[in-house]
């Protein structure tokens, strides 16, 4: 992908000493449920637009998208606010992904002030319970076809049929798929549940997208280092059931520093991709990304 344009489609700005925002995740007290103490992220006070482009620009990194960070805060969508005065400083990043409850009655309401700004293109909730299949949920994700807005979905293989089914209920609004999936081990038995009983649900769903990143997680939690062979079979089942027009990369930075390099990964994603036509390589490195988020 150095020949083709990058749109990295996961990262997260923070900046802790930004008094109206919350990042409860990278406080110093929190032990994450699957990566344990995160010790080198909380160690950064301040990951934003200088330190994003200091390891992406050289990598071919031009355009970026920001998915919901502040986690905590009072207002979600004074996050919003802060990134869009950095858009309007700065051009990046380009897309902005909020926060929501989206099985709230007020939900509206928070949606029309996320509109309000510019850049924003889409919602991201880490919600109660079985919401996917959760009427109220429901209620709340069919306002994106109203307000042109896709959404991330950060979901087990276990679930997905049930994120299928909602997606076949609502055929005009855009799931992206976070993580492919975030696979939680790298057994046999778990490749072939993720891979059969899990993303094969999506086969045939136009309005779905899966977003490659986050694969450096998992390989943490099994205890091994990444590296392009360990990602290789997530990322090739991925790229056999979206194909490559319902596919794109992101890198989930800066929280896979910890595990790998910007340019590391960027020249795994490119040996992986490298055996298809440039106009293939293009559509995943940039085409479907600048697409689904409108950048």
């Amino acid at each position: 992908m150095s020949e083709v344009e990058f749109v990295d489609t996961h990262v997260h700005f923070w900046d802790r000493d930004y008094s109206n925002l919350a990042w409860v995740w990278l406080e110093e007290d929190f032990i994450h449920p699957q990566l344990g103490d995160t010790h080198l992220i909380k160690s950064m006070r301040l990951y934003t637009l200088d330190e994003f482009r200091a390891e992406a620009d050289s990598c071919g990194a031009t355009k970026a998208v920001h998915i919901q960070a502040a986690i905590g805060s009072e207002d979600p969508v004074e996050e919003t606010r802060w990134l869009q005065d950095m858009v309007d400083r700065s051009g990046y990043p380009m897309a902005i992904v909020g926060d929501a409850r989206m099985q709230s009655p007020d939900v509206e309401a928070t949606i029309e002030r996320h509109v309000e700004h510019a850049n924003f293109r889409g919602l991201r909730d880490f919600a109660q319970g079985d919401y996917l299949v959760d009427p109220d949920f429901h209620r709340g994700y069919a306002l994106l076809e109203k307000y042109n807005l896709v959404y991330d979905l950060d979901v087990y293989w276990e679930d997905m049929h049930k994120a299928a089914a909602m997606a076949r209920m609502f055929p005009n609004i855009i799931l992206v798929v976070d993580h492919a999936g975030f696979p939680q081990a790298r057994t046999a038995e778990y490749f072939y549940d993720w891979r059969t009983k899990g993303i094969a649900s999506f086969e045939g769903l136009d309005n779905v997208y899966m977003k490659i990143s986050g694969l450096a997680m998992g390989d943490k939690m099994a205890g091994r280092d990444t590296t392009l062979d360990t990602i290789r079979p997530w990322v090739e089942s991925c790229l056999e059931v979206f194909g490559v027009e319902r596919s794109f990369f992101g890198t989930n930075w800066p929280v896979d520093k910890a595990y790998t390099s910007y340019a590391k990964l960027m020249r795994d994603y490119r040996d992986l991709i490298s055996g298809y036509s440039k106009d293939e390589q293009t559509a995943l490195a940039s085409g479907n990304a600048s697409k689904v988020y409108r950048i």
